[in-house]
């Protein structure tokens, strides 16, 4: 027995003593004993306020505990190994399809949300494991073309029927309860944890307004599951809001950066004040908001900025909802990739009128609809619903290329 494990089971003598110590690999119920002590001792010294793992309302689909891993370090893993995470690389974050590698990703603002959430969970001493999940998924159900796509899709989806909707936070939650495979050729979701889903489908981070958040701790557990509550409803943990609130700092100096990029804007050309309150880089309104946050969010059962970061926050991100995303070269984009997107839906709901035909066809885009419909994971779903799902997955270049090939002469 070496030091270390001497030392252990002096902490525990009473655990200990009832453990049958065999090597059994990951079934060894000693070692996950252990490991779950030793867990359980480390988040005894998180925030009085910080969501503690043991708490954890669990899976839908009840499964073992690992034995190294923390439930929200196994939801991790299964969100970065998923492919809808991997197609997030050739999703828009707000410059369609760029060939300039330099341009965001959708995949970048996701990194740059969690090391900005991990940061700051770190600081206010919150569960970093559930902060971690919940950044890396939250935009999982992205729709090609970032937010045009997102709007396109609900317009086409609404001339079919009035009730469909589509939103990203919802579709993310569609895709991790559903749509995405945890063994390859078998869809049905990834089987995650509460507190993660609840965390993705509240994650809103297009509020411009909003910058105190207060935990709805106890949000019933269906409510997530109906879609105007859940947007509407604030995350249920501390974590959760610390990742909604981490989405608007990470985009919204980034995005300007790539407006630079795109001769749309200069940092110089932010209004004096918010440059003399935020700073006049992308790094420098990260710092400023993060310290003013983490600031204001000590020792406190909310996530706050101060009116001042608060409201400069909102103006910033107003000023660039006129100079970036309604400019002059972005609606043109948009032009482009809504016609490419309706044209796309009119032809994959044209196919699903008659499946036998779209099975027989030798068209690479009716080929891979007929292998959608096929693995698809639910029953009783309409057709205008899978034709939804099976866009919302795409990339912006399989998006373009899909339209190609069945218009294209």
């Amino acid at each position: 027995m070496d030091e270390q494990e001497q030392s252990l089971f002096s902490q525990f003598p009473a655990e200990f003593s009832r453990m049958q110590d065999r090597n059994e690999g990951v079934n060894n119920p000693r070692d996950r004993e252990l490991l779950t002590i030793l867990r359980d001792e480390r988040e005894k010294n998180l925030s009085p306020y910080a969501f503690r793992t043991k708490d954890s309302r669990g899976r839908n689909v009840k499964e073992k505990p690992c034995l190294v891993r923390s439930p929200f370090e196994r939801d991790t893993g299964r969100i970065i190994y998923s492919q809808a995470f991997r197609r997030l690389r050739h999703k828009t974050q707000v410059f369609f399809n760029a060939k300039n590698d330099h341009i965001c990703s959708r995949l970048e603002h996701v990194i740059y949300v969690k090391y900005i959430a991990t940061t700051i969970a770190r600081a206010l001493n919150l569960n970093l494991d559930l902060v971690e999940a919940i950044a890396l998924g939250h935009d999982l159900g992205h729709a090609p073309f970032g937010h045009t796509g997102e709007r396109v899709l609900e317009e086409c989806a609404r001339k079919y029927d009035k009730e469909m909707f589509f939103r990203h936070e919802y579709q993310s939650l569609r895709v991790i309860d559903l749509l995405e495979e945890r063994v390859k050729g078998r869809p049905g979701g990834l089987n995650l944890s509460f507190e993660v889903r609840d965390g993705i489908v509240s994650h809103c981070g297009e509020t411009y307004s909003e910058y105190a958040l207060t935990p709805y701790r106890d949000k019933p557990t269906d409510l997530i599951l109906d879609p105007d509550k859940a947007l509407h409803a604030l995350p249920a943990t501390l974590e959760g809001c610390v990742v909604r609130i981490s989405d608007k700092i990470a985009y919204i100096g980034r995005d300007i950066e790539d407006a630079c990029v795109a001769g749309i804007m200069e940092f110089e050309d932010i209004a004096p004040a918010i440059q003399t309150t935020l700073g006049s880089t992308n790094s420098q309104i990260i710092n400023t908001l993060v310290g003013d946050l983490i600031h204001n969010s000590l020792n406190r059962d909310e996530i706050r900025l101060s009116d001042e970061a608060g409201q400069a926050m909102e103006e910033l991100l107003k000023e660039n909802v006129a100079r970036i995303y309604r400019s002059e070269k972005i609606r043109r984009y948009e032009n482009t990739m809504k016609n490419s997107l309706e044209g796309l839906f009119e032809a994959l709901m044209a196919a699903m009128q008659d499946k036998e035909k779209m099975m027989r066809s030798s068209n690479v885009v009716m080929e891979g609809l007929t292998k959608f419909l096929m693995e698809y994971p639910a029953k009783n779903v309409s057709d205008v619903q899978i034709v939804v799902d099976y866009i919302a997955g795409m990339t912006d270049s399989f998006a373009t290329t899909c339209y190609e090939n069945i218009y294209w002469i």
